[in-house]
């Protein structure tokens, strides 16, 4: 078993897809085997001219997924795909460093200045306890998760590292389950969309003081469809809009103009904004994804 960081950007040079698949160079490719049926959690690295709300997550940790296969790029290139299952975005991002204390302890010197070297490996094994030490900020399950020990750069597991057999690790149990997934992804678009119908712009708060509006899978999960827990993947609707959405009478387009399926209700219109263009995030990285958005069309919609 092993656990790794793997370094991504949103507007990546490579075919990246985060919550579907990594690319990456062969010389990754010994690292990415070894981790293969385990979790990792992604990186977004510094981007050089990026300002306001493009460069707010940069330099952080922002979600976790699990590789499950390897495939070579059809490309025929020398590169690879390391397919990714199980993705979930973090309910927070999390910095590389908090004041003095390095989440991978790899990326300090023993002098406290940044070891520049490993911030170039894109993909970076990581030991069992910083590796959930990142996931517990992350998810904000423990108010303290740190463990100021710094240790040696790190490129490998050793027996031993993961503890005594039945340790308790909360954190990784309840990224299995989908009652906490579905809640991380609830809290994460419902905050995106400020609590608003994407299709609606109907902003409903009930007597208890809760919003009324639903996070809705793009590409649903079940039914052998698949879609993964990512802001990229989510939409705020409600009730009634989440209801159409999901059996394909609503749709949207890449510019997220709103089409009506022929068989929707004639009233379809009234609920709809009139404009028929979403209300989406003004951040690009909370926006749904264009592949997910033509799946929903395709495979979803009625025509």
């Amino acid at each position: 078993m092993a656990n790794a960081i793997l370094t991504t950007k949103i507007d990546p040079a490579y075919d990246d897809l985060p919550d579907t698949r990594y690319h990456f160079p062969k010389q990754y490719l010994g690292r990415i085997e070894q981790v293969i049926g385990d979790l990792i959690v992604y990186y977004e690295p510094g981007r050089k001219g990026a300002s306001g709300s493009d460069r707010s997550g940069a330099r952080s940790y922002f979600a976790v997924g699990r590789i499950s296969r390897i495939e070579p790029s059809p490309m025929q290139d020398g590169t690879y795909y390391a397919m990714i299952e199980d993705y979930l975005d973090f309910e927070q991002r999390v910095p590389f460093r908090e004041d003095s204390y390095y989440y991978e302890s790899a990326l300090r010197r023993p002098d406290g200045t940044h070891n520049t070297g490993a911030f170039i490996n894109a993909v970076r094994l990581v030991p069992p306890n910083e590796f959930q030490n990142i996931l517990q900020a992350g998810f904000a399950q423990a108010a303290d998760y740190r463990q100021p020990d710094f240790g040696q750069p790190f490129d490998g597991i050793a027996e031993g590292d993961y503890g005594e057999p039945g340790e308790d690790r909360p954190i990784v149990e309840r990224i299995e389950r989908r009652r906490f997934r579905d809640q991380m992804f609830s809290r994460r678009v419902r905050r995106a969309y400020r609590e608003r119908c994407s299709l609606t712009g109907l902003r409903l708060i009930n007597g208890g003081g809760r919003p009324e509006v639903e996070a809705a899978h793009i590409r649903p999960v079940g039914g052998g469809h698949n879609g993964p827990d990512s802001i990229w993947n989510g939409i705020a609707l409600c009730q009634t809009a989440h209801w159409m959405f999901d059996r394909g009478l609503v749709t949207l387009e890449d510019d997220y103009s709103i089409v009506v399926s022929p068989k929707a209700p004639g009233d379809a219109y009234r609920l709809l904004r009139p404009e028929m263009v979403a209300e989406v995030p003004a951040g690009f990285r909370e926006r749904p994804h264009p592949n997910f958005l033509k799946y929903h069309r395709d495979n979803i919609f009625k025509q």
